[in-house]
C-alpha cells in the first residue's frame, strides 16, 4: 500500500485529505507543521508527500528545500498544496525542489491523478515472471 505524508496544519484540510486518500486506498502519515514534516519524512520514507506552504516553525519551502538537499530523501516526489496562487509562489516552490504543484480548494481527482502519475502505481503490484 503507497503511504503518504501529509503535511498540512490546516485541522479541516487534514481531515479531509487524510480520509478521501484512504478511501482510495493510501497509507497516510500526518504532520501538523514543517518541523514534524521534516522529521517523518526522514524516519518514515513515505512514497509521496503532499506539502503545504504555508506551515509554523518551517514554512513547506524551507522544509522542500532541506529533503530535496538530503540523498536520503531527495527521490521522494513533493507535490505542493497551497492557497498561494502567484507565480512567484509557484516558481519559489518549483525552485526549493518541489516536483509538482497545485492550488486549494483541492480538486481531488486532479489530485489523484497526479499522486497515481508520480507513484506509478504498477510498482506496487506484485512482479510477473517471465517463462
Amino acid at each position: 500500500m503507497p503511504r503518504i505524508l501529509l503535511v498540512e496544519d490546516n485541522e479541516m484540510n487534514r481531515d479531509m485529505l487524510s480520509r478521501r486518500l484512504r478511501r482510495k486506498g493510501y497509507s497516510v502519515a500526518i504532520a501538523e507543521d514543517g518541523e514534524q514534516g521534516l522529521t517523518m519524512a526522514c524516519t518514515e520514507m513515505p512514497d509521496l508527500i503532499l506539502m503545504d506552504i504555508s506551515l509554523p516553525f518551517l514554512d513547506g519551502v524551507e522544509v522542500t528545500r532541506r529533503l530535496k538537499a538530503n540523498p536520503r530523501t531527495s527521490q521522494i516526489p513533493v507535490i505542493v498544496l497551497t492557497a498561494h496562487a502567484l507565480v512567484r509562489d509557484r516558481e519559489r516552490s518549483f525552485d526549493a525542489g518541489c516536483d509538482d504543484y497545485d492550488t486549494k480548494p483541492v480538486d481531488f481527482g486532479r489530485l489523484i491523478g497526479k499522486i497515481e502519475n508520480f507513484l506509478h502505481i504498477e510498482k506496487f503490484l506484485p512482479e510477473e515472471k517471465t517463462l
